[in-house]
C-alpha cells in the first residue's frame, strides 16, 4: 500500500495483464484517478471526472485525495497513436492510428506501473505498443491455435516455418514429439514476432499438458529458450518469461529453472497458496486470475455482486502482494482475466488494484 502522503513518487508493485476489452474502455475515459485512506497507511483508488478537478498534467498537492499519477511526462503526440513505423517488415499490414483521449486512465496507469498486453492478433498489439503505454505482452495455447488457424499473411509464414523446422530437425523423434516441436517452434515465432513490436517481456508458455510433471516442463522450458536463441535472439533470458501452470509440479520447476537463469511466469493462479509457493520458488512472476476467483465465488456462495474491496479476487491478489511485501519477495504480481465486481462497472478489479 502507498502511504497518502508520498502519493506524487506513487508506483504501483503490481503490473497488470490487459486485453483489447479493458484497453477500449480505458483509452478512452475521461476520468481521472484519486486515491482515499483505507486504513492506517493504506490507501485505494477512486475515479473523479477530469472536470472537476483540472488537467492531468498538472502537480498534485500533498492532500489526501489529492491526484498523483502526473510524474511521467509525455509529449501532446504520445496522445494520439501513431502510424505504423515505414520500416516494419513487408507482410505486416499497415495499421491505423487509434485515438487515445489525453488524460485517459490508460495513460494514468502506464504512469504508475507496467502494463502488459494480452493479445496474440499482432496487429492489435501494434496498435496499442504505438501508444507508448504498453511495454510488455503475453502468448497462451489459445493466442498460438489462434495463430496457427488464420492461414494468411504472417501468420502462414509462421506455421509453415514452424512445420518445416521440425520436419528437419525429427531426427528419431515420434510424430507426436515431431508435432510438439513444431508447437514450440510456433510459439517461439509468435514470441519473436511480438518482441519486434514492444520493448519489454514476452510470455510464452510451456506445453499446458505437462502442468503435473516437472521434469518435463524443464526440459521444454530450456527448448524454448534454446529455439529463440538459435532464431537469432542473444538475450532471450532477457526479454522471455516462460509460462508454467500454477501446479506445484509447475513450481517446482520454476525453482530449477529461475536457478539456472530462466525466468519464470506462473500462470493460473487460483489462490494464496499458489502465490505464496511461486515466490518461495522465487519465480520472476506470476499470474494471478481476479476475473475466475470472482466467477467461482459467486457460483460457490450464491452471490450475484460484491463491492470492490471485498471481491475474493480482489482480496486474494491484495494479499498475495501483502505476503511479497512483508517477506522481502521480489516475484511481480500480474493479474489478468478481469470480471466486474459489481456487475456495472467493467473496471472494478482494475481500479481496487491500481494502487497496491
Amino acid at each position: 500500500r502507498f502511504h497518502p502522503g508520498h502519493q506524487a513518487n506513487i508506483r504501483c508493485r503490481i503490473s497488470l495483464s490487459l486485453d483489447r476489452s479493458m484497453l477500449n474502455v480505458m483509452m478512452q475515459s475521461r476520468w481521472c484517478f484519486f486515491h482515499t485512506p483505507r486504513s492506517g497507511t493504506s490507501t485505494s483508488l477512486g475515479l473523479r471526472p477530469l472536470s472537476q478537478v483540472g488537467r492531468a498534467s498538472s502537480r498534485p498537492s500533498s492532500s489526501v485525495g489529492s491526484l498523483f499519477l502526473y510524474k511521467k511526462k509525455r509529449s501532446a503526440a504520445a496522445a494520439i497513436l501513431r502510424v505504423a513505423a515505414s520500416a516494419t517488415k513487408t507482410q505486416q499490414q499497415a495499421v491505423s492510428p487509434i485515438d487515445v483521449a489525453p488524460g485517459s486512465l490508460l495513460e494514468q496507469l502506464a504512469n504508475m506501473t507496467v502494463l502488459s498486453i494480452d493479445s496474440g492478433d499482432l496487429n492489435v498489439v501494434r496498435a496499442y505498443a504505438q501508444t507508448g503505454f504498453i511495454t510488455d505482452a503475453t502468448t497462451n495455447p489459445l493466442f498460438v491455435s489462434q495463430a496457427g488457424l488464420r492461414g494468411e499473411g504472417e501468420y502462414l509464414e509462421f506455421v509453415n516455418e514452424a512445420v518445416s523446422y521440425a520436419k528437419a530437425n525429427a531426427g528419431s523423434m515420434s510424430d507426436d514429439e515431431v508435432v510438439n516441436l513444431a508447437i514450440d517452434k510456433l510459439s517461439v515465432n509468435l514470441g519473436l514476432a511480438l518482441m519486434d513490436i514492444i520493448d519489454g517481456n514476452v510470455s510464452t508458455e510451456v506445453d499446458i499438458r505437462l502442468s503435473f510433471d516437472a521434469d518435463a516442463s524443464v526440459e521444454r522450458a530450456r527448448r524454448l529458450i534454446s529455439l529463440y536463441e538459435e532464431a537469432g535472439c542473444a538475450n532471450a533470458k532477457q526479454r522471455v518469461l516462460v509460462k508454467l501452470a500454477g501446479t506445484w509440479e509447475g513450481i517446482q520447476a520454476a525453482r530449477v529453472l529461475e536457478a539456472e537463469g530462466i525466468r519464470t511466469n506462473i500462470t493460473l493462479v487460483f489462490s494464496e497458496a499458489q502465490a505464496k509457493a511461486a515466490g518461495d520458488a522465487k519465480a520472476h512472476l506470476i499470474s494471478p486470475f481476479p476475473g475466475r476467483v470472482l466467477e467461482w465465488s459467486k457460483v460457490e456462495y450464491n452471490v450475484d455482486a460484491y463491492t470492490q474491496d471485498e471481491d475474493p479476487g480482489v482480496v486474494m491478489v491484495r494479499n498475495a502482494q501483502t505476503f511479497y511485501n512483508a517477506h522481502a519477495m521480489n516475484t511481480i504480481n500480474m493479474p489478468a482475466s478481469w470480471r466486474s465486481s459489481t456487475g456495472t462497472e467493467p473496471l472494478d478489479q482494475i481500479l481496487a488494484l491500481a494502487g497496491v
